[in-house]
């Protein structure tokens, strides 16, 4: 390992005011082996960023939902390809959005049913808003709720194309959330702390943040005109009627790293199966290329791709490469992001993992993602 080249580039990255600070960890099956913080919580703010720093890890929260379903497949609890209709009638009788016309939405019905695998993959049809610009119009022109209001009708929304036809990101674990309490009888935060939380030691992840932790939080923070920092007032709905699966949760790059060891080990953690575990690296996508976006608000994503060069597929709880990146990740690698420019990768066959952690939109921020490529390249020694 050499993280020279990565410390002089966040060094560099927080003196010019690129972001306010950030903390990279690289851990392999037995424990953290790397740990560095640089910068503060908030710009113009004393409070330096650190390893107890609380981060809105957003959709780095999917990797944890999807585990914790599948250990109700385990249980027979719900099934991956039955028809989650008969479970939740508010996936019965789905619609595709065909177009937005006139201002008025064009709907058929959908062939087929929506699956848990589906939902886990993202081939459910089911979109966000910022990740195709039928679903915007749509959200436009009737007025539809933003999911992340934590309004069940919120979730109640059109797919993009038939169950299982296509890959597109969206809310499908936001729904494999829901899915989760129906089947399991409990509410999601008490779920995830009973079965993953807890099992793991993650004392620091959950959806709402307790008066000491919510101290140790850092700013989400977006560029003026002039490219200056502001942080701005952020939080998720409190004691929403529908907890986001899909990105509701809060973590510390530590706490975020034991759940990296779980996925990195080979037992399962006392969270799901052996078989499950070396189940995550496969791919469920043949045929639809995953892990890219194309924005329709650029004011919270950049177009993120960051593996053109490969046919990226998409597990049963993250992105999965097929090839080695070129960065030191081999093939088989498990990886996403949250929106606020947090990142990780498992790399199972190595034993590796990393986190980089800090608070900015939009997400794929260049020089954000310039950082964690250089991470990755100092963990396995290519810097």
């Amino acid at each position: 390992m050499s993280f020279q080249a990565f410390e002089a580039a966040l060094a560099k990255a927080v003196a010019d005011g690129r972001i306010a600070g950030a903390v990279a960890l690289v851990t392999d099956r037995d424990g953290v082996t790397y740990e560095h913080a640089a910068g503060t919580r908030a710009a113009g703010q004393p409070a330096a960023m650190d390893a107890q720093t609380v981060f809105w890890i957003a959709s780095m929260t999917k990797a944890i939902v999807s585990v914790a379903a599948l250990r109700l497949v385990e249980q027979g609890k719900v099934s991956l390809d039955g028809d989650l209709g008969e479970l939740l009638p508010d996936l019965k009788d789905l619609q595709v959005l065909e177009d937005v016309t006139g201002g008025k939405a064009r709907l058929r019905p959908a062939k087929g049913f929506v699956t848990l695998r589906q939902l886990l993959t993202h081939t459910s049809g089911f979109a966000y808003p910022f990740s195709h610009p039928g679903l915007m119009a749509h959200a436009q022109t009737e007025g539809a709720m933003d999911p992340n209001s934590g309004s069940r009708a919120a979730h109640r929304q059109p797919l993009m194309f038939d169950p299982g036809q296509g890959w597109i990101y969206g809310i499908g674990i936001d729904w494999a959330g829901i899915v989760i309490e129906a089947a399991s009888g409990q509410r999601l935060d008490a779920y995830l702390k009973d079965h993953v939380f807890t099992p793991l030691g993650m004392s620091d992840t959950g959806f709402a943040l307790s008066e000491a932790q919510a101290a140790r939080k850092a700013s989400v923070h977006v560029r003026g005109p002039d490219g200056a920092l502001i942080p701005i007032p952020f939080g998720m709905p409190a004691d929403p009627e529908v907890l986001s699966g899909g990105g509701g949760l809060y973590s510390t790059a530590p706490d975020y790293a034991r759940f990296l060891r779980m996925l990195l080990g080979t037992d399962g953690g006392g969270v799901i199966s052996p078989e499950t575990l070396r189940g995550l690296r496969d791919s469920h996508t043949a045929g639809h290329r995953a892990g890219m976006l194309i924005s329709t608000m650029p004011n919270m994503s950049n177009d993120f791709d960051l593996y053109p060069h490969m046919e990226v597929g998409h597990g049963l709880a993250t992105m999965v490469t097929p090839e080695p990146t070129g960065d030191g990740r081999g093939a088989g690698s498990l990886s996403w992001a949250g929106l606020a420019n947090t990142y990780y990768w498992a790399d199972p066959e190595a034993g590796q993992g990393g986190v980089l952690m800090t608070q900015l939109l939009p997400f794929a921020d260049p020089e954000v993602l310039a950082l964690f490529k250089a991470l990755e390249r100092g963990a396995y020694g290519l810097d």
